[in-house]
């Protein structure tokens, strides 16, 4: 994997993450707040795990001790989450703008929260908070079309589809 195809598909990510916040800015706050039977509970807590897990991996990618887990209490409102989640893309573009080809098959090493060691190349970590993150924006999406205001398709093919008619 090279760093384009990385930049590419961070670039998807980013769209349906505001394609899922978009849908979200139509339900009501109670709608925010409440309870789910997802394994984060409803649309705050499934879009504050999708948030928090890309935060997670980028201060371990970058070696930043201070991560600690975002608090559904510090995100009362979607426009507070919103900030914290722009804060967080602009933090991981910079990110990768600094990453090349080499990059990709670096080694990192760590240990979980259970104490298990773990050595992963770099691009395979990179994928994975992808890949999360779609799986937790279909719950999110999944809540968002029961209350009515379904975010549409997330498909990397569609976001591909209108990446190009901006380009032709």
């Amino acid at each position: 994997m090279n760093i384009q195809d990385i930049l590419l598909i961070y670039e998807y990510n980013y769209w349906a993450n505001k394609r899922i916040l978009a849908a979200t800015a139509n339900v009501t706050q109670e709608q925010f707040l409440a309870p789910g039977s997802f394994p984060y509970g409803g649309l705050r807590g499934t879009l504050l795990h999708i948030l928090d897990t890309e935060w997670g991996w980028r201060a371990l990618f970058q070696s930043i001790d201070s991560a600690s887990d975002l608090l559904e209490s510090d995100f009362p409102t979607l426009a507070a989450l919103e900030t914290r989640w722009r804060e967080e893309e602009t933090a991981m573009r910079a990110y990768l703008a600094n990453l090349s080809d080499s990059d990709m098959e670096r080694h990192l090493r760590y240990t979980t929260d259970t104490g298990i060691k773990r050595d992963r190349i770099l691009w395979h970590c990179l994928l994975h908070v992808i890949n999360h993150g779609t799986q937790h924006r279909s719950e999110a999406a999944a809540l968002l079309t029961e209350y009515g205001h379904s975010p549409g398709d997330l498909d990397f093919t569609v976001f591909l589809n209108e990446l190009n008619s901006l380009v032709e």
